[in-house]
């Protein structure tokens, strides 16, 4: 578990007035903007951020202390995190990606199948990137109630039933 969770990122400069392109990973996009102060992986921080527009995929805005379009490009592709304890408390059933990150999965039948690497949303659900100790290529696990009937945070593991055939070895 880590004190803060990523909440969005910057695209680089909108404009020549140190604008920036910011995609959010909020549930309600907006809202990133109340999560302030935020910090870059480097610990830098940005207290106060305010929307100035919206985007296909995002926003417009400022960050304070980026000024010129040089300050707004050298943050292309920035992560933005938050603190957790300024974050909204989650249902049962929904995570935080950090949360899930480094879980140990086993099967339905306790034998371990790997763990957590990232958590992936390419539009039509979630996946987890699964590291498998027995093989090179990752495993891409879908992240539903079918494939992952329990995800237990206190005590850092992930209960799958996946596929048949997805694990090689899972399919005794």
């Amino acid at each position: 578990m880590t004190d803060r969770v990523i909440v969005g990122a910057i695209g680089g400069s909108f404009g020549v007035q140190g604008e920036v392109r910011l995609k959010s990973f909020c549930a309600d996009p907006a809202a990133i903007a109340d999560y302030t102060p935020l910090y870059t992986e480097d610990g830098h921080a940005f207290g106060q951020i305010v929307l100035t527009g919206q985007l296909k995929n995002g926003f417009t805005a400022r960050l304070d202390g980026v000024v010129t379009k040089e300050d707004a490009d050298a943050l292309r592709n920035t992560s933005l995190y938050a603190e957790r304890a300024v974050m909204p408390s989650l249902p049962d059933d929904e995570y935080y990606y950090a949360d899930l990150i480094g879980l140990t999965v086993l099967d339905t039948g306790g034998a371990t199948l790997g763990t957590v690497k990232n958590v992936m949303d390419h539009g039509a659900g979630d996946l987890l990137e699964i590291i498998v100790p027995t093989q090179a290529e990752t495993v891409l696990l879908p992240f539903t109630n079918a494939a992952i009937p329990t995800v237990d945070l206190a005590s850092g593991r992930i209960i799958a039933d996946p596929p048949e055939g997805l694990f090689p070895d899972a399919s005794g």
